[in-house]
């Protein structure tokens, strides 16, 4: 897709989860955790309602970054991003989409500059609704699913004790993951996040 510019909005930054407090601090919302850090870092509220999501406008470096949580809940993540995406003229590979996942170990960041949705829904309708897989991601470690659990359950358990501590400090890094993603490119975050 090409998009001439139209607006002053340099990236998009979708943090997946989904809203209100009985999801808070469940795996499925380490989007919306990371979202809170980088809220902190910045001094900035993601609390205007616009786009389907709770929004705000950030300057990142220079760069007019659109920090958005789709409140749509996490299967429909799409209709969120890709309005946000059509108003703004910004194209897939400056929408940057933080979210959780169930195959890499707890508290483990990996950044990506494309990819599939590996399972996660989220992930899934934003490739069907928003033009593709070509968009950078950083994903947040849950903790693999255990044989005992039902997918569904696992991503909606809620996070206690030293799993709560060490979620909280992985959505810390995954918000500097996403910084360095925005100013220096999936490369470089992937260099000094990713392990």
């Amino acid at each position: 897709m090409f998009f001439k510019k139209q607006s002053n909005i340099d990236w998009i930054a979708a943090f997946l989860g989904n809203p209100g407090p009985k999801y808070a601090m469940t795996r499925h919302n380490a989007g919306f955790l990371t979202a809170d850090a980088f809220e902190k870092a910045h001094g900035v509220r993601i609390d205007r309602a616009k786009h389907h999501a709770l929004t705000c406008v950030c300057d990142v470096g220079g760069q007019k970054v659109l920090l958005m949580k789709p409140q749509t809940f996490m299967n429909l993540s799409g209709d969120a991003v890709s309005d946000a995406m059509r108003f703004y003229k910004v194209p897939l590979e400056r929408v940057a989409v933080v979210s959780d996942d169930v195959h890499l170990d707890l508290g483990r960041i990996r950044v990506r500059p494309s990819g599939s949705a590996g399972g996660h829904n989220g992930l899934k309708d934003i490739i069907a609704k928003c033009g593709g897989e070509g968009f950078p991601r950083v994903r947040v470690g849950v903790g693999q699913v255990p044989p005992e659990w039902e997918l569904v359950d696992w991503v909606l358990s809620v996070f206690r004790n030293e799993d709560a501590e060490l979620i909280l400090k992985a959505a810390q890094r995954a918000a500097e993951a996403l910084e360095c993603l925005i100013l220096k490119g999936p490369q470089e975050a992937m260099n000094r996040y990713n392990g």
